[in-house]
């Protein structure tokens, strides 16, 4: 198998640098099998980090992860998340309890604010840490917020994590959020580090890809994992996707590669605001 590497979040807990997102997944009782058996190969692979959320599928795919971890549950880092009008004192809490029902566990090891919505941040964290002390969740972050939202947390409040769009075409966060989260210790966690796949056909990408007789999926997978505090978790619903993934880890990209495709997918060079899918 090839080495996993690891990422530490700021409480010392250490996670894979390549997860297993899950949008999308869950939806349709025709794919279940073989999304069970995309996740279930991840797991074996080492990609143990999964990530979901209440929204996806109205709370499918936590039951399909749910599923998926039976039997294995000690082995997997379960990361879920609550929708931003749950997010209030009582709101956040009974989110979390129904997830734990739909995922059929104890815990949830990060649970994360899936972005800002009308509740007051404060109120929100009050209630992720009280959840935090009860056991129910092993620690918690954020998602989509940007660098002036991070600024708003309460007073000593410490994310695990920020979880962000980030990849070739969107690499906004990297001048003023990469840094921000740095200064907090909280690694950045990439969701649709691939675009979707959108970004597949670029030009650059596929010669970057020839040069090394890999896909470029792989390529973008890489990219994003060049960075020793980005965590990436991309979607794949079939085992061979999820294979091919994981090969994404064995992919050193040279300073060459990297030239290619700063001048195909220029750097930000001023603040931008946060994008989200």
């Amino acid at each position: 198998m090839t080495p996993h590497r690891t990422v530490a979040l700021p409480s010392g807990r250490t996670v894979p640098a390549l997860g297993q997102g899950t949008w999308y997944m869950g939806d349709d009782p025709g794919r279940r099998e073989e999304e069970l058996r995309a996740l279930r190969t991840g797991i074996d692979l080492g990609m143990t980090l999964i990530d979901t959320a209440e929204m996806y599928g109205n709370g499918a795919a936590e039951e399909l992860v749910g599923e998926a971890v039976r039997g294995r549950r000690d082995e997997v880092f379960l990361v879920s998340k609550v929708l931003p009008w749950n997010a209030s004192a009582r709101g956040t809490v009974t989110a979390c309890h129904d997830s734990l029902r739909r995922m059929d566990t104890g815990h949830i090891d990060l649970y994360l604010l899936h972005w800002r919505g009308p509740v007051p941040l404060e109120e929100t964290v009050e209630a992720l840490e009280r959840l935090e002390r009860e056991g129910d969740i092993g620690g918690w972050g954020v998602s989509n917020l940007d660098v002036d939202d991070l600024d708003q947390l309460p007073a000593g409040a410490r994310p695990e994590t920020d979880q962000v769009l980030y990849n070739l075409t969107r690499r906004g966060p990297e001048y003023a959020l990469f840094p921000r989260c740095r200064e907090l210790a909280a690694p950045v966690m990439a969701y649709s580090p691939i675009e979707q796949g959108r970004l597949l056909g670029e030009p650059a990408l596929a010669a970057v890809a020839e040069a090394h007789g890999v896909s470029p999926a792989q390529v973008a997978l890489a990219w994003v994992l060049r960075h020793e505090d980005v965590i990436a978790i991309p979607k794949a619903a079939t085992r061979q996707h999820v294979e091919d993934n994981h090969a994404a880890l064995r992919l050193e990209l040279t300073d060459e590669d990297l030239r290619t495709l700063d001048a195909a997918f220029p750097p930000p060079a001023r603040k931008e605001p946060l994008e989200i899918l």
